[in-house]
């Protein structure tokens, strides 16, 4: 063997002496994220398709029921749909396909008139971790309505006074407006209508039923004009877009029993 070669030798065995250690923890991480990552298609990519198909499922189940007239089978179909969104949600704790079916259990409670039961589905929903600030939005103010129409009144309140993302500002105050009307204080219901319409105007939407809600109080609402987009505008961020789609879905007290008590409010 040529010196050269000897020399090269001994420069490569010094060189993995010194950097071996880096190069073997390099390699691991590597394979610990391709692993990782086929471990995750494997097993947790695979749970959340079993859950996507339970869902799936459960809404049909629950479309059925706008078919249905017999109260038997009404009774003993909404029965097994409750199991099966229970069975989702033991097997699937912190899936948002679990907290969807616990909506949808909550609003069957809510519309049988069961509004203790419904809070519980909807305590057990706000208690999911599913670090998603939108749905922790979203079960607070169905919580907070719910609470409403079982006539826990100062726990609504309290609740519904906590925080909220921005997205949600117009729906607390309105929920707010609604608690203080039920509590007769209309000076603080004024108040939450008022910031609830200011927000709506800064984004050039409108509420029909509220606008009903402030003239009840002998409010005059002002006109909003719906904002038109002419020019296209950056695409908003994710979450955004998506806290202001859930601001939309959480405008439930046109038929909620808590806007029921309101209107009976107003009416005296």
């Amino acid at each position: 063997m040529s010196d050269e070669l000897v020399v090269n030798d001994k420069q490569a065995m010094s060189a993995l002496k010194m950097h071996g250690n880096k190069i073997v923890w390099a390699v691991i991480l590597v394979l610990v994220g391709y692993f990782g990552w086929d471990f995750y298609q494997k097993n947790y990519a695979k749970i959340d398709t079993v859950a996507a198909d339970s869902y799936t499922l459960i809404t049909e189940k629950n479309n059925e029921f706008t078919h249905q007239t017999d109260k038997e089978t009404t009774a003993k179909n909404q029965e097994a749909l409750f199991a099966d969104i229970d069975e989702l949600v033991v097997n699937h704790p912190k899936s948002a396909y679990a907290w969807q079916a616990l909506m949808i259990k909550a609003r069957h409670q809510s519309d049988n008139g069961q509004h203790t039961k419904a809070s519980a589905t909807l305590r057990q929903a706000s208690q999911m971790n599913l670090d998603d600030e939108g749905l922790t939005a979203i079960t607070k103010l169905r919580l907070g309505q719910s609470l409403m129409a079982e006539g826990s009144i100062d726990e609504a309140l309290t609740l519904v006074n906590g925080e909220f993302p921005g997205a949600f500002t117009s729906s607390k105050q309105e929920l707010l407006g609604d608690i203080y009307v039920l509590k007769n204080d209309d000076e603080n219901a004024k108040q939450a209508y008022q910031l609830a319409w200011n927000e709506l105007s800064e984004r050039g939407e409108s509420r029909s039923l509220l606008n009903l809600k402030m003239q009840a109080l002998g409010m005059t609402p002002t006109t909003i004009t719906p904002k038109h987009q002419v020019v296209a505008t950056p695409k908003a961020d994710a979450s955004t877009a998506r806290n202001a789609q859930e601001d939309n879905v959480s405008k439930m007290s046109s038929d909620d029993a808590g806007a029921n008590k309101t209107a009976q409010v107003h009416e005296r």
